[in-house]
């Protein structure tokens, strides 16, 4: 894997490729998708993941706001994609001319605050807006974390597509932990091949969805048997599907909650047994190196058990919004608690409370963005279509 991706950024440099260039990559799930990731960063890029079942002139979109000059693809998926005026490189047709180049990695500075990737999530104004997540924010993500154990005998499994960001959990929490990493075939799997899957492997760490949990454990909570850290998010998980989970013995269910603009988790809350007394299964609280503050309109701390907007801080924060000053200025405000004059909150939009054992529980959201099968959708944009 790393020979290979060492060959794709020595030949990605020769196509111009240099430190903060954004290269698109639209590659089915397959191992030549990690190939390829790799290959970006280790020539210094940045990836943009493309979704081949986009409509293609949403892929134009994301592809002319990144001023994308080179794109990684597969010889299949050419008919779906945009013509314009980028270096096409497909890693099954073109690997000969890719397989001549060195095996060793080029020399590149990289730092924390290089870009890692840009992902597009629904806009407002009725076009996607590119979110630039930065390394460090990967690294606090899987790096001695609090809210999950990774070792090197934990197996993931890579089902969501790479343009979402639970793939940045699946993917590096497995390669930078030195875990095992299975990738799902690249079709959208049924219920009974993804069970298959968890068994086969026998996966112990595994992420899905809240719609996708709750058909697993009313069909095939059988599938789950094995599994040692679920972790279900995107949209309100249920309670009852919860409690029925955790029938299973060894399996701890964690509700990780975070926007992309915050590098996939910002609050998670690991549970083995959930009291009677629970309606609602809580958000937790911050993970390691986040920082999260409950606010009203005023920017003024609330009280406990009083509903405010969702504030967040630290290393996972995003650098803003690919080409949207005016965005990134409204949503990545100045942190009026911090020393440090550099110091950002994003505005979530979300409205959550303190209970009081210190748990936040997610009540809602202030505008009218949606939730469909873990999705962001911003029905103004369906409206401006």
């Amino acid at each position: 894997l790393e020979t290979r991706a060492n060959q794709v950024a020595n030949y990605l440099q020769k196509q111009g490729v240099r430190s903060g260039s954004l290269v698109g990559i639209c590659v089915k799930r397959s191992l030549e998708m990690l190939i390829g990731v790799l290959g970006i960063l280790k020539a210094g890029g940045a990836y943009v993941p493309l979704d081949s079942d986009y409509p293609k002139e949403r892929l134009a979109y994301m592809m002319d706001d990144a001023h994308v000059t080179v794109l990684l693809t597969q010889e299949q998926l050419l008919p779906s994609l945009p013509s314009g005026e980028h270096t096409v490189i497909c890693l099954d047709r073109d690997w000969a001319m890719i397989a001549d180049e060195s095996e060793q990695a080029p020399d590149i500075d990289t730092t924390a605050e290089s870009l890692a990737y840009v992902i597009y999530t629904s806009g407002s104004t009725g076009l996607p807006k590119g979110t630039l997540v930065i390394h460090r924010g990967i690294v606090r993500l899987v790096k001695e974390t609090d809210y999950v154990t990774i070792t090197e005998q934990d197996v993931f499994l890579q089902a969501s597509t790479v343009s979402f960001d639970a793939a940045t959990f699946e993917i590096w929490g497995s390669l930078l932990n030195g875990a095992k990493l299975v990738l799902m075939p690249p079709d959208l799997p049924s219920l009974e091949e993804l069970g298959q899957a968890i068994q086969t492997h026998k996966v112990t760490t595994l992420w899905l969805t809240a719609g996708l949990f709750t058909l697993m454990v009313d069909h095939h909570k059988e599938y789950l048997t094995g599994v040692r850290q679920l972790l279900v998010g995107g949209d309100v998980v249920s309670v009852p599907h919860v409690r029925k989970a955790l029938e299973i013995e060894g399996l701890t269910v964690i509700n990780g909650y975070g926007p992309t603009e915050n590098t996939t988790f910002t609050c998670c809350y690991p549970v083995t047994e959930l009291p009677e007394t629970i309606s609602s299964f809580p958000i937790g609280r911050p993970i390691k190196n986040t920082t999260v503050y409950v606010l009203d309109s005023n920017m003024q701390p609330v009280p406990i058990g009083v509903t405010g907007e969702l504030y967040i801080g630290g290393d996972g924060l995003a650098q803003g919004y690919l080409h949207r000053p005016d965005l990134t200025e409204e949503r990545f405000v100045p942190n009026p608690f911090s020393t440090d004059p550099q110091a950002r909150l994003y505005r979530t939009g979300d409205l959550v409370r303190y209970l009081p054992d210190g748990l936040i529980e997610f009540i809602g959201r202030i505008d009218n963005q949606v939730k469909i099968r873990g999705f962001r959708i911003e029905l103004s944009e369906v409206e401006a279509v």
